[in-house]
């Protein structure tokens, strides 16, 4: 009998060493193609492979991933280094430890017949912006041009968009920020024509700051066995991401697969997708440094009211990278 205990006890204590990791990941935003790397390792059993039990919990107009973080409701977010290096100045000690997102996807979409065809006219217009970290690029952009945010004839007035196009459409703004990716083309459903619009993208201004880039607390660098799941974390999700850029239309698929409200369509998922393998393209999942480096002088660059005052220390490391991609 005692034999038997302590064989079941070892084959316990067995089962237990084997059980994947819980791993949450908070996405900046809903369930769509932005986030197809993550739902793809998943879905083929990338995170499996690295012994992960993951948890994708999407975000939405209401969340905002930084306080996600900082609660302590998720291991690592998606988040945009603008609002992340808004947010460690401020306190909360984010550290980029992988960005799978090379290029900015972030633009002005904007009406020529509301007068609009070089930022030189952008001054006495009402332009769409988003906030919750999102109005950082814009802001420093803005500062840069020389263009009073506080409205008036040689300045812009800004609206605080939801996040819809309604503004656009509307009359309300002669601008509303968009993606490549998703708005820009809910304005062209919705029926206005490319030869209607002109966009400035913020990676053709200057001003594109990196995107979409993953984030830990500072702390978990520091716990052996919490970079150990990063490192496994940033693995599976990097393979995710090449099969997604190899694989657009599975992966838009896998993506309905796991929306669970409904409301993605095919179409818009397969284009959304299509645009998105353009911004990841180039990326091994490493932050390059100069895109770094670009990031933070534009958001210094802004002027009395920049969105960041010094240069951030021990804002990224390629600790996790180092180790999950050699």
């Amino acid at each position: 009998m005692k034999k038997t205990l302590t064989a079941f006890a070892l084959a316990a204590l067995a089962s237990t060493a084997q059980a994947a990791d819980d791993f949450t990941l908070q996405l900046k935003w809903v369930t769509q193609a932005q986030f197809a790397g993550y739902y793809v390792a998943l879905d083929k059993g990338f995170y499996d492979e690295e012994d992960l039990n993951v948890t994708i919990n999407a975000g939405g107009p209401d969340i905002a991933p930084t306080q996600v973080l900082a609660g302590g409701g998720a291991d690592v977010t998606v988040e945009w280094m603008p609002a992340a290096l808004a947010a460690r100045e401020k306190g909360l000690p984010m550290v980029n430890i992988a960005q799978p997102f090379k290029s900015s996807g972030m633009m002005l979409t904007c009406r020529k017949d509301q007068g609009v065809s070089t930022t030189a006219d952008f001054p006495g217009k009402t332009l769409g912006v988003w906030f919750f970290g999102n109005e950082f690029p814009f802001l420093s952009w803005m500062s840069q041009l020389g263009i009073s945010t506080d409205g008036g004839a040689d300045g812009v007035t800004v609206l605080k968009q939801g996040f819809n196009v309604d503004p656009i459409l509307q009359g309300q703004a002669a601008c509303v920020s968009t993606m490549t990716y998703n708005e820009y083309w809910q304005v062209i459903d919705a029926g206005l024509t490319p030869e209607e619009l002109v966009v400035f993208k913020y990676e053709d201004n200057g001003v594109a700051t990196l995107e979409d880039g993953l984030y830990v607390l500072e702390d978990k660098l520091s716990d052996p066995a919490e970079v150990d799941k990063l490192v496994r974390f940033v693995r599976a999700s990097m393979k995710g991401w090449k099969y997604a850029e190899e694989n657009p239309d599975e992966a838009a698929e896998i993506v309905l697969d796991n929306d669970a409200t409904g409301a993605q369509t095919e179409k818009h998922q397969k284009r959304m997708m299509g645009e998105i393998a353009k911004l990841t393209a180039g990326s091994n999942g490493a932050l390059d440094p100069a895109d770094y480096e670009r990031t933070v002088a534009s958001l210094l660059a802004g002027g009395s009211d920049p969105v960041i005052t010094k240069a951030p220390e021990g804002a990224w490391t390629h600790a996790i990278t180092d180790a999950a991609l050699n």
